[in-house]
């Protein structure tokens, strides 16, 4: 659908007079737990968005403030989008409600009109929100406040159907569907829920990959995606609708695939805009999309690999960056599924039983774009870094210049892997191929691998290993022995290198509770060398046998 004939068609819909009820004709409860601390901090006017924090006030108490400017894209598109109704409904108090209610009216008073609080993945999130949240938020609430609510509400939803499907690829199409679902059940409006039920299908084949993988490649975004197809299922059981097969077949394929990013802690790893999220919340999503069995070794569309043995675990991100696409909203917003992107083809993390040990640094994507970019480039993954260029061009809205060529094999014998993955993210300037090889032992004791540049004149390259903030590591005497890594758990590993100098260098881990300090393990090769060999494996235990 062309953007004029969008445009079009909300401008007419705003002309159409439309009865707006009292209150919504069908309640529900939003299914997620909300995080205390961050209401905490909302009682206090400070809004925390994936470790981003900017001040956000009622009226009353910013009387001399104009609307807040402050925030990037992200931050502001969480604000407009209320999912934190659910920190201040954590707190279950009236406080927190009173602040609540202060806020959305603020909101419908001031900071509502911007541009951006139209966008469908933002309408979309909002409607969930305050359908969701409506006993906590309205239903005891002032006459006057409750029918502003329900007519802005009522206005978004008819201009949110009818603009589906969403523009973007990524998985705001999905959060606008649903909430223009949520709102066609509340407010009983039979033709908008036809229509939602109609575009169903076709967002999910466009939202999930075959192997059940999210189309934006990162595990926060799809933790977040199936919540979303569980709230869907959930909203029209509650109707007493049928669940689209179609529906029921994407669940039975992104349950599973989310386990290929768990770690032994019961986190994910850190791609791709990814930040530590609780074992808990992962634990509820799971439960509550019915997903049983362990995770597959591989996602082949979504191209993530897990060599398991022992207590070790290596989780891979062999997978080519999905399609960009320009913006073309108010104020720029991404409409790709590249949005946030990272440079860190071929990276990979690694843990031992519920200790990580090698990771990648996290993300910080609602951070202003300095901050973002360098926790997106290359250098801050758990990979080769030639001559200091990240191996695709970091955009606002996504990747210019990226690998296009990312193919894998992977292999087992005798209870060994063994995975063979190459890019071409630098060949265009530098005309080389990486290639990374790991072997992962029967026992898990024993991970080698080898990074190899391919090509004329290769330039010097880094090959980095950012460690987890608890892993505590130090050089050893002779040069040859390498780095002594140890666990929390006391366990040590050794990582040694062939044809580079090895290193140990600052690095920083982005947890839930924030910037960490860290160490990372630093392999530097001259120009012209080929290739770098490495091994880590588990150190004897102390005063003798392993």
């Amino acid at each position: 659908m062309s953007d004029w004939m969008r445009g079009a068609r909300r401008t007419l819909a705003g002309l159409k007079p439309m009865r707006v009820p009292d209150a919504p004709a069908r309640a529900f409860r939003d299914l997620w737990p909300g995080d205390a601390a961050r209401g905490q901090r909302l009682m206090k006017g400070e809004f925390e968005v994936a470790g981003t924090v900017h001040p956000l006030r009622p009226a009353e108490a910013t009387r001399a403030e104009g609307p807040a400017r402050g925030g990037s894209q992200a931050w502001r598109a969480a604000m407009h989008g209320f999912a934190w109704l659910r920190d201040l409904r954590a707190l279950g108090t009236d406080g927190a409600r009173l602040r609540a209610r202060a806020l959305a009216q603020d909101w419908l008073g001031r900071t509502g009109n911007e541009a951006m609080a139209d966008l469908p993945e933002v309408a979309g999130a909002r409607l969930s929100a305050w359908l969701g949240h409506w006993d906590f938020l309205a239903a005891t609430a002032e006459d006057g406040f409750r029918r502003a609510l329900m007519q802005r509400l009522a206005h978004d939803a008819r201009s949110l159907v009818l603009s589906l499907p969403a523009e973007c690829t990524h998985r705001g199409g999905l959060v606008a569907l649903k909430g223009a679902l949520a709102a066609a059940v509340a407010l009983e409006e039979e033709a908008w829920l036809t229509r939602c039920l109609r575009v169903l299908p076709a967002e999910l084949d466009r939202q999930f990959l075959p192997d059940g993988c999210h189309v934006e490649r990162s595990p926060a975004m799809h933790l977040l995606a199936l919540q979303d197809l569980i709230e869907i299922r959930n909203l029209l059981h509650g109707a007493g609708l049928e669940a689209p097969p179609h529906l029921s077949l994407t669940l039975d394929r992104a349950g599973p695939a989310l386990r290929v990013f768990r770690h032994g802690d019961g986190g994910l790893a850190s791609f791709n805009g990814t930040r530590d999220e609780t074992a808990t919340l992962l634990d509820l999503v799971l439960t509550q999309a019915q997903t049983r069995g362990r995770a597959p070794l591989i996602l082949p569309e979504g191209g993530f690999q897990r060599l398991q043995a022992g207590r070790t675990l290596v989780i891979t991100d062999c997978g080519a960056p999905p399609p960009h696409r320009p913006p073309a909203t108010p104020g720029g917003m991404p409409r790709g599924a590249d949005r946030l992107h990272h440079a860190g083809t071929l990276s990979f993390e690694l843990s031992v039983g519920r200790d990580r040990l090698i990771v990648n640094c996290g993300a910080a994507p609602a951070a202003e774009p300095a901050w973002r970019d360098a926790l997106r480039a290359t250098a801050a993954h758990s990979t080769l870094v030639l001559a200091d260029t990240n191996s695709a061009e970091l955009r606002d809205d996504g990747l210019g210049r990226r690998p296009e060529q990312v193919e894998a094999d992977r292999q087992e014998a005798e209870g060994a892997q063994w995975l063979d993955a190459t890019h071409d993210g630098w060949k265009r300037g530098f005309g080389v191929i990486h290639r990374r090889r790991l072997w992962l032992s029967e026992s898990g004791d024993d991970l080698r691998g080898e990074d190899a540049v391919e090509g004329d004149g290769p330039p010097g390259f880094a090959v980095r290993f950012h460690l987890h903030p608890a892993v505590k590591a130090e050089m050893l005497e002779d040069a040859e022995e390498g780095v002594l890594l140890r666990l929390p758990s006391g366990v040590a590993w050794r990582l040694r290198a062939e044809g580079a100098e090895v290193a140990i260098e600052e690095s920083l881990h982005l947890g839930p509770a924030g910037p960490a300090e860290a160490r990372q393990v630093v392999l530097s090769a001259e120009a012209g060398t080929p290739s770098v060999q490495w091994a880590i494996r588990r150190a004897p235990a102390r005063g003798g046998a392993d």
